[in-house]
């Protein structure tokens, strides 16, 4: 006890000195990292206001002006804003802006400055930066941030170093007290054995303790598994390529053998004359999942939907893909005219789609379709277990044909890890309770390991959806759902496009792409053009971008004859009345369109309602001048991210809707409210107006974003994901052993 207090009391005044000298070395280092983290916000701010700002003072509107400083000012940590005019007089400001703060500290017009300035009420950061409109400067903002809460921070942060180490005493000394006992229990022991004549190395063997024998096995397990989860390394200090999916697959989940099942297959075989041609549909799904298989390798099971996919398979229903470069194989699903119209036609696309999308289409629920899609889904499972060539693949369900499958591939693989996405929104549960078979449809998506959406609220949905309907246990914090002593882990997973896309390497320069698809449309060299890409469907929004390019030529008729938009439609779902009469009403919008603005040798808007495929499409995307994305409501759309991975002379204005999953991860593009047309006519007219330099900087960033967030991190993050949950359910099943045996020991 003596021994151990003559350690403490040294080691208890060693840490008190620390924390004493440490603690004013935090304070400056927490006053410098606040100041560089208001720095940051306030550019981020400046930013924000200049373009709105500038439009206020060239207006000479002080009331509108003083309106917005205030409404801006509602940030907790903003204090006061002002303006001072390029004669250095604060001509406007907020009733909190102090009296010492002058103009003509600001500095002069075409610098930016900050400082710190100790007011009566406590240091605030001054940040004065030029503003200019047109060209010209106009003066300079003013913005005053409140640093009180820094002060705050050092005191909280005082009291966490001094419980820190009373914490690290309290618990070094107690492990060292402890070790110091257990050393002087082993010398003496080892003392006595050197008297009895004993060695002190001579190891004790397993001989002698054969019971802990099978407790020490499944330690070392343990210890084994444990150590490979440590190297499962944090996505962000990967490189996303091709090859890290497939270390992904060999080192993580033991084996390459991957599975990607859904409704659409990646290339389709129809028959034109005496030649067969090869066409890649128009599906985001598609686009993302298409170069994973190609990184992968395996089998993508779909439904073989060509004229000519039954010419071209093998006796396996097989064909090998892409023509070009073969990479993995299609394993085609047959469905006779009947089948395909209650599965696809039926439930999927009039019952789910509507169902999932805010569109205010009315879904349509048949039990003849229901028998189909049950049938159809468990088809699919049923070559699901035949193409498997082990007990526990890797299986990728998409989408919402095939809600039914992840469980009955549990059923049939129960050592499977099955990883099901979810491409389209899901509803909030009150909306999602109108599908009279809502509970079928959860159980089915709760046989799956992963089940991933585009955003945190579609999990949310889902969760919500869960709880209403079933007897489940719900982890929220950890986003994972108990139900029939199977855990499902439901999480957020943005899916993008891969990079580089490989439709992008082939094109000619843009300015060549600029001049080819104006003269295919007969349209002047000097003509702007903006372009939208989209299956011709009434989620896409495209009635309502039509009607902000007519309502642009009304409010800025000087565009007449020298902008045209072209709408690229993709045929989808015909035989569905409702796409029938959407077809239509786009065409005949598109008319009246024409014949109201139209005149000799123009004509604004295109309409092709023909397939294209990718490279026609990226030809498109180079050459136009902006693109817009307006869809009512959408999981994420890959158009958007295409549109910019296209763009690599870094112009291009891309116009996104709100309502989509990309919006929240590409907030340089012009976003906007699609149901509000005078709001996309302006933006249609910014984005037309808008300089190179802006361009540059709005582009350069969307592609820094998509370049890093690309597929491959897309698809690896769902395998890492499985792959930890394999090894906690590993870890797990060698406690459990280990604890019972331990257990049995003790008996």
């Amino acid at each position: 006890m003596k021994l151990s207090l003559r350690f403490i009391l040294p080691l208890a005044i060693v840490l008190s000195a620390l924390a004493y000298g440490l603690i004013p070395l935090v304070d400056k280092l927490t006053l410098q990292w606040a100041i560089r983290d208001l720095n940051i916000r306030s550019k981020l701010v400046v930013s924000t206001m200049e373009a709105p700002l500038a439009d206020l003072l060239i207006s000479e509107s002080k009331s509108k002006l003083l309106a917005y400083f205030h409404r801006v000012i509602q940030d907790e940590r903003l204090y006061a804003l002002g303006f001072c005019d390029t004669r250095n007089r604060l001509v406007y400001k907020t009733q909190t802006y102090p009296d010492m703060i002058k103009c003509r500290d600001a500095g002069t017009s075409q610098t930016d400055s900050t400082a710190v300035v100790q007011l009566s009420q406590g240091l605030v950061h001054v940040t004065s930066a030029a503003i200019e409109g047109n060209g010209k400067p106009l003066g300079r903002l003013m913005l005053i941030h409140d640093m009180s809460w820094i002060q705050r921070r050092s005191e909280d942060t005082k009291w966490y170093i001094f419980y820190l180490f009373v914490v690290l005493g309290a618990v070094i000394s107690l492990v060292t007290v402890f070790v110091a006992h257990l050393s002087w229990k082993g010398w003496v022991a080892g003392v006595r054995g050197i008297l009895r004549g004993e060695s002190l190395l001579t190891p004790v063997s397993e001989a002698q303790a054969p019971e802990f024998l099978p407790v020490a096995q499944d330690l070392r397990a343990l210890i084994h598994d444990l150590e490979a989860d440590r190297r499962l390394r944090d996505e962000s200090q990967m490189s996303w390529k091709p090859a890290a999916l497939r270390t992904i697959l060999h080192e993580q989940l033991a084996g390459d053998e991957v599975l990607i099942i859904s409704n659409r297959e990646p290339y389709i075989h129809t028959r034109r004359g005496s030649t067969i041609d090869v066409q890649v549909p128009a599906s985001g799904l598609v686009t993302a999942l298409e170069p994973v298989m190609r990184a992968c390798s395996g089998v993508w099971i779909a439904h073989g939907s060509g004229t000519a996919d039954r010419e071209v398979v093998d006796n396996r229903d097989h064909v090998r893909v892409p023509p070009d470069k073969p990479a993995y194989d299609i394993r085609r699903v047959w469905m006779s005219p009947e089948e395909e119209v209650g599965y696809y036609y039926g439930f999927s696309n009039e019952g789910l789609w509507p169902l999932c999308h805010i569109a205010h289409i009315r879904p349509v629920f048949r039990s003849s379709d229901w028998k189909q899609y049950v049938a159809i889904n468990e088809r699919f499972a049923e070559v699901v277990r035949e193409e498997a060539k082990t007990d526990n693949p890797v299986v990728l369900v998409q989408d919402y044909h095939l809600a039914l499958l992840p469980k009955l591939i549990k059923d049939r693989l129960p050592n499977a890890t099955i990883i099901t996405f979810w491409h389209i929104p899901w509803p909030n549960a009150e909306r999602y309770g109108i599908c009279p078979w809502s509970a079928e449809i959860l159980e089915g998506l709760l046989g799956s390991n992963i089940l991933g959406f585009h955003t945190r609220v579609h999990c949310n949905n889902f969760l919500d959806s869960v709880d209403r309907l079933l007897e489940a246990r719900i982890d929220r914090n950890d986003s994972t759902i108990s139900y029939g002593s199977k855990l499902t882990a439901v999480n957020p997973y943005p899916i993008s496009i891969e990079w580089p896309v490989r439709w992008v390497q082939d094109q000619k320069p843009v300015p060549d792409c600029r001049a080819h698809i104006r003269t295919l449309n007969g349209i002047e060299p000097g003509r702007l053009i903006g372009v939208g890409v989209d299956r011709l469907d009434y989620t896409k929004g495209i009635p309502e971008r039509f009607r902000a390019v007519e309502r642009l030529l009304e409010l800025k008729p000087e565009w007449i004859g020298k902008f045209s938009f072209i709408q690229i439609a993709a045929p989808s779902r015909s035989v569905i009345e409702e796409y029938q009469h959407f077809k239509e009403q786009v065409t005949t919008l598109a008319e009246t369109i024409n014949k109201r603005f139209g005149r000799d040798g123009y004509q604004p808007i295109y309409l092709k309602v023909v397939h294209h495929d990718p490279p026609d499409t990226f030809a498109y995307y180079r050459g136009a001048d902006l693109c817009v994305v307006s869809s009512l409501h959408d999981g994420m759309n890959l158009v958007a991210k295409e549109y910019v991975a296209a763009r690599d002379d870094e112009q291009g204005v891309l116009i996104l809707s709100q309502f989509t999953g990309a919006s929240h991860e590409l907030p340089e593009a012009l976003v906007v409210n699609p149901y509000d047309i005078d709001q996309c006519a302006a933006a249609l007219h910014r984005a037309l107006t808008m300089p190179p330099v802006e361009q540059r900087a709005r582009m350069r960033n969307m592609r820094a974003l998509i370049r890093e967030f690309n597929v491959y991190r897309w698809a690896g993050r769902m395998l890492m994901d499985a792959a930890r949950i394999r090894q906690r359910e590993r870890v797990m099943q060698q406690v459990r052993r280990s604890d019972t045996l331990l257990r049995s020991e003790r008996r």
